[in-house]
């Protein structure tokens, strides 16, 4: 079974498309799969737009009631996730933001790593067209050498992305080492960083594979804050080393 997992906050204009996207690409790349939106106290039409694809797809749409934040909503659709799954070592979440910015037609190579061995594919950007925010272009940039040394898979070229797929059986590891404990603590796209570190130890083989990212798409002002990212993702290097986890750490990119 193939779980898209979508955080959702005020994304309207968006998240209809994209569902409709991933309907099409699966037609043509048939797999089981189930799609679970989390709602995360949407103040738009979000769930109005929502509620005509639940007949259509195989959706579940979880209502976050008031908003927590980007972490937690990945957290949660984890969660929920892993307690669905019923083959945990065949079965494969992907994560995927509900902006559109990110392309559906990657999904199949995404599946198609995890089948041939690996345990984590992450989606890296290597081409961004000219809408990229320069804050983002500079933090994808600096924040390989904040990384250096941690614990982040050697196969991790792109940290902050959050459009990765999982073994199912990575991440139940994953959260059983945690006892119940929260699974993210930072928030924003250091939490993507943070995910990473966790999955690390449990995955054999993690995988970049080079995609395009169209912020042409993106029909709201972006959320991504560059200084807050480098500041969170400086404070949670510093606790992975501490944390004496063994430092791998990601490939510099240019």
């Amino acid at each position: 079974m193939i779980y898209f997992c979508i955080p959702a906050f005020n994304e309207a204009p968006t998240v209809g498309l994209l569902l409709w996207r991933i309907r099409r690409v699966m037609e043509e790349f048939p797999r089981d799969y189930e799609i679970i939106v989390l709602d995360d106290g949407s103040t738009d039409n979000t769930v109005e737009v929502l509620t005509p694809y639940s007949r259509v797809l195989p959706l579940s749409v979880i209502r976050g009631g008031q908003r927590r934040g980007y972490a937690a909503a990945v957290e949660r659709l984890i969660r929920e996730t892993v307690s669905r799954a019923s083959h945990p070592k065949r079965d494969i979440l992907i994560t995927l933001q509900a902006d559109f910015t990110e392309a559906p037609e990657d999904i199949p190579a995404l599946i198609k790593r995890i089948e041939g061995g690996a345990d984590v594919v992450e989606a890296s950007i290597v081409s961004e067209g000219e809408n990229v925010p320069r804050g983002l272009r500079w933090t994808r940039k600096g924040l390989p050498f904040i990384l250096r040394g941690t614990a982040i898979p050697e196969g991790a070229k792109d940290p902050v992305s959050g459009y990765r797929a999982y073994r199912v059986s990575v991440l139940k590891r994953t959260l059983s080492d945690r006892s119940g404990s929260p699974l993210l603590s930072t928030e924003g796209w250091a939490a993507n960083v943070e995910l990473l570190a966790a999955v690390g130890p449990h995955s054999r083989r993690t995988e970049g594979l080079e995609v395009r990212r169209r912020f042409e798409k993106r029909q709201r002002e972006s959320r991504f804050r560059p200084w807050n990212t480098f500041v969170d993702v400086w404070n949670l290097s510093r606790r992975i080393r501490g944390s004496g986890q063994p430092a791998t750490g990601p490939e510099t990119t240019a």
